[in-house]
């Protein structure tokens, strides 16, 4: 019995790893590699295993760079279960469908209007269909029940307080009569965020697949990023400009919402005309209203209160394109939240060449912006950025407010790890190579535990 480290070893996105008992094969997630051009490329390349002798798959949760492959896997030849946490199937057919339909819709453009010779004859990476019969695969299981997923592999869900539906995942391995235990922390979220329930804590394991996005930082303090937040909406009101915020659009979404209800006041929302343009966060956010039982205390009463869902008279769903078009006549007043969270696709592009170059507007990053994306470059200070084949300058306030990440921080994630009362040997993956050596140095500096850093392709062996 062995994990081979395939995917988020050399990048924080495309998580996926290989397990391997007895004869049977599984992976843990299957997600999109998402950032510059050169690497979503990477996408369709081969994966370093046969789709066809894989028997099943272990999803951790909804978000793409977890998910977004598996319609390519069954593509390519997959046909065995996806075992997931039932919140998440629900996300997932929504991020899959919109998925197949921006790859789509980006084929169709680049057959209309080619830059190579390959753009003439582009095809998605996988269709509409594709996803339908990925998503038939789902088999949905609840937080705390232990189940089967092949002969000699039992695995059980816990809460990882990331987005609604995310989970820690515990493995037991069972070959030649030996046993081992494997946890698979998926992404882990804040202690004390909003909605959702802090991670759930394990306590044993052999070994511990880690994510490091954070492991080099510490996030703002929440109540600090609450008065920032404050400070930044009430400011920017008498300036006469609009305020932009890409946000992804399962659980950053509803989390904004939420807080603009709780600080409606405070914050001089009365002021502003909000806008929630996206298809795909709308329907995520009647979603989460199906799941209160997943609620942290605060959200399950304010949802009993029927506020989760700020029910404000300044607040507008925009799911239709034309809808969405007609927000750019605003030229001051709007607060506009837009996928995609790292600006490398969607409606927020439309919204910034309108605003980006105003200097009376606002950007507002409350989100991780991977390497190679547009968010990425705006964060890092870019005068000048290209959007759809034409450069604008960059003269609107860009904000960074990190305390609302849904991702723990450095010390959310030693904290985690620290309950382990059993001495894991710890794997680190899906971060940045920084992030990744900091955290590593610091799960063996400050909690005395063996670590390392996988290479793509690298093997463990539980039976040793």
């Amino acid at each position: 019995m062995e994990i081979e480290f395939y995917g988020a070893t050399e990048r924080v996105t495309g998580s996926c790893h290989i397990l391997r008992v007895g004869r049977f094969t599984v992976l843990l997630d299957c997600g999109l590699i998402q950032g510059s051009d050169v690497e979503e490329a990477l996408n369709r390349a081969p994966f370093a295993f046969d789709p066809e002798r894989v028997e099943a798959m272990i999803l951790s949760h909804g978000h793409i760079d977890h998910s977004g492959r598996i319609p390519l896997l069954v593509k390519r030849g997959f046909t065995g279960p996806v075992f997931t946490g039932d919140a998440t199937a629900d996300l997932a057919r929504v991020l899959l469908l919109d998925s197949a339909s921006l790859a789509e819709r980006d084929a169709l453009d680049r057959r209309k209007h080619p830059r190579t010779a390959a753009d003439r004859h582009a095809e998605p990476l996988y269709t509409r269909d594709d996803a339908v019969r990925a998503l038939n695969s789902f088999k949905p299981v609840p937080y705390g029940r232990r189940f089967p997923v092949v002969p000699g592999l039992e695995a059980c869900f816990r809460d990882a307080g990331h987005i609604l539906g995310s989970a820690v995942v515990e493995l037991w391995l069972t070959e030649g009569g030996v046993s081992r235990k494997l946890v698979f922390s998926g992404d882990l979220g804040q202690y004390g965020s909003p909605i959702l329930n802090d991670p759930e804590a394990v306590t044993d394991a052999d070994a511990l697949i880690i994510e490091s996005t954070y492991g080099d930082r510490l996030h703002r303090d929440y109540d600090q990023t609450l008065q920032e937040l404050g400070e930044i909406f009430n400011s920017a009101s008498r300036g006469s400009g609009n305020i932009l915020i890409p946000a992804f659009s399962i659980g950053r979404s509803q989390e904004l919402l939420y807080l603009f209800a709780r600080h409606y006041e405070e914050w001089g929302m009365q002021h502003w005309q909000v806008y929630l343009d996206s298809p795909m966060a709308i329907e995520a956010s009647m979603i989460y209203l199906g799941y209160p039982e997943l609620f942290d205390r605060e959200a399950l009463a304010s949802r009993n209160d029927k506020r989760l869902l700020p029910t404000l008279k300044n607040l507008h769903f925009t799911p239709k394109v034309e809808q969405s078009q007609a927000i750019n006549k605003e030229r001051s007043g709007a607060i506009i939240i837009a996928g995609s969270g790292m600006c490398n696709g969607g409606r927020i592009l439309h919204h910034l060449k309108h605003n980006i170059s105003r200097p009376e507007c606002h950007l507002l990053i409350t989100g991780y912006q991977a390497e190679g994306t547009l968010g990425r470059q705006i964060v890092e200070g870019a005068a000048e950025v290209e959007i759809h084949g034409r450069h604008y300058p960059v003269a609107a306030a860009v904000h960074t407010v990190g305390g609302l990440s849904a991702h723990g921080d450095r010390e959310d994630m030693l904290r985690w790890v620290s309950g382990f009362k059993s001495s894991p040997r710890v794997f680190v993956v899906h971060g940045d190579p920084a992030a990744k050596e900091a955290f590593r140095n610091s799960i063996e500096e400050r909690l005395q535990l063996t670590a390392s850093i996988p290479r793509p392709g690298e093997r463990y062996d539980f039976s040793s």
